[in-house]
């Protein structure tokens, strides 16, 4: 746990605060402990990233109205984007899970990862308050804030893809959602967008179209057809990588 501390540049004074915003669910299941696991400080850390964030665009963006800044804290604090926080401290290599759920690829399921960042959240603010709550929030979230104040009008991601893709060649992107899971009342999509069989981004969201629209902002963020040869268009791929493409369609295919 000292390093995860080092990581985010915080000291817990109670460490089980630490170990409870840690623990999934379903080691708490397994070890029959039903009430020691992070969903409750989950709850309350959504609610700080909420406050610090808004806090912050207020102050930043004087001139912006409600409604234009209520999508821009959207952008921070979407799955995609507390995933990305989490993984940026590599908080799934931390995470005290379950062995079923372990085994079935669940430290580095983005809907894991981005509940227990909001644990951390939560965590500690309990252990040292809303001052030491914000330093953290604000520190993970530096870099998409940045982008945003950048560009602080965001087009429609999918729409920026195909105008950007386009412009290297007549062939436009593909989106196929490759899994989904959860209850009815609360699904989970992971869309990914294919260009020249390439998967340029991923992305989960509530619906397919949110999905699909994280991927495409996944795909602007990396930008991966600028690497290397600049007619990437005309670069053939590798059969490894043919492979995943193949079986992220036959997923696609099984979850229409």
């Amino acid at each position: 746990m000292k390093s995860l501390e080092s990581r985010i540049e915080y000291k817990f004074r109670n460490s089980l605060l630490l170990a409870e915003a840690l623990t999934h669910p379903s080691l708490a299941y397994e070890t029959q402990k039903p009430h020691f696991d992070n969903q409750r400080v989950e709850f309350l850390g959504d609610a700080v990233l909420q406050l610090v964030l808004t806090s912050e665009l207020y102050n930043r963006f004087a001139g912006f109205s409600e409604g234009t800044m209520t999508k821009l804290r959207s952008r921070l604090v979407s799955r995609t984007a507390l995933c990305e926080y989490a993984r940026a401290i590599r908080l799934g290599e931390y995470l005290l899970i379950g062995k079923g759920e372990e085994s079935s690829g669940g430290r580095d399921r983005p809907s894991t990862l981005a509940d227990a960042f909001e644990a951390l959240i939560g965590a500690v603010y309990l252990d040292g308050g809303i001052d030491a709550a914000r330093f953290f929030v604000l520190q993970c979230c530096a870099e998409k804030m940045e982008r945003i104040a950048a560009s602080p009008i965001e087009k429609n991601p999918k729409g920026e893809l195909q105008e950007v893709l386009q412009g290297l060649s007549q062939t436009g992107p593909t989106y196929q959602i490759v899994s989904e899971s959860g209850p009815d009342h609360a699904r989970s999509f992971v869309a990914e967008v294919v260009w020249m069989d390439t998967i340029l981004g991923r992305g989960e969201g509530n619906s397919k179209k949110e999905a699909e629209a994280a991927a495409a902002r996944r795909a602007l963020d990396a930008r991966s057809w600028e690497v290397g040869d600049s007619n990437a268009a005309d670069q053939s791929r590798s059969p490894t990588d043919n492979t995943h493409v193949d079986k992220s369609r036959e997923l696609a295919a099984k979850n229409p």
